[in-house]
């Protein structure tokens, strides 16, 4: 077997007993009987444990990708981004152990690791979507981080708590609220108010060939104030 084909079954290995026992279970010893290899070729491969679980976690994002990836987006930009929220939830729910090892160590030191911006762009393309549509209510970016901040802390705070002690409504109520933050009630077809609209065409700014570099910096400029109320 090639190499790469002997790190992919460490880390399928090392992925495998993260999910199923826990942090704990995820030893050297257990990874190599689990994987079919000597310890040493583990060390060799990852540098240490460390390096491995480094590893599982990037793997973890990519599945999770993976996934997102699958599914087509509806005429509904603001509903794909409630169902976004759902998926998210219920890996973290799922999947615990792995949620926190991604979440662990998505920042690395103090820069964030490509599979972890990879989610986050990922994120922002859904955010995108509503501003185009003239749904958004703030800027991109905050929308961005409000989701993120508040679907890990909702996650976080249901896995902390026992399973039969899990408020049920706690996911969709904050999904419900951070959704009304940040984009309006107002069906696309309406017309948008001057922030909408705003963060709209902000979206479209990039691809004005028909005006010059520095024409679209000015508007881009022009338009994050409107949006920003300033």
């Amino acid at each position: 077997m090639s190499e790469g084909g002997v790190r992919e079954r460490i880390v399928t290995a090392a992925l495998g007993l993260l999910v199923e026992g826990g942090p704990d279970a995820v030893s050297t010893r257990a990874v190599s009987a689990a994987a079919g290899v000597q310890a040493p070729t583990i060390y060799r491969l990852f540098g240490d444990k460390q390096g491995l679980l480094d590893v599982v976690a990037s793997e973890g994002f990519r599945r999770y990708l993976a996934d997102k990836a699958s599914r087509e987006p509806t005429d509904d930009p603001v509903q794909d981004l409630r169902d976004g929220w759902d998926a998210h939830i219920e890996m973290g729910l799922a999947q615990p152990a792995l949620y926190r090892l991604m979440y662990e160590r998505a920042v690395d030191g103090g820069s964030t690791s490509p599979a972890a911006a990879a989610a986050v762009d990922v994120l922002a393309g859904h955010v995108a979507r509503v501003a185009r549509a003239g749904r958004l209510r703030v800027p991109v970016e905050r929308a961005v981080g409000l989701v993120h901040a508040a679907g890990r802390g909702t996650v976080l705070t249901l896995v902390d708590a026992p399973a039969d002690r899990r408020e049920p409504l706690l996911s969709a109520t904050a999904r419900d609220a951070v959704i009304a933050a940040i984009t309006t009630d107002a069906p696309p077809a309406e017309r948008p108010g001057p922030v909408p609209a705003a963060l709209a065409l902000a979206e479209a700014v990039p691809d004005l060939e028909v005006l010059s570099d520095a024409e679209r910096l000015l508007l881009g400029e022009w338009l994050a104030r409107i949006a920003s109320g300033d």
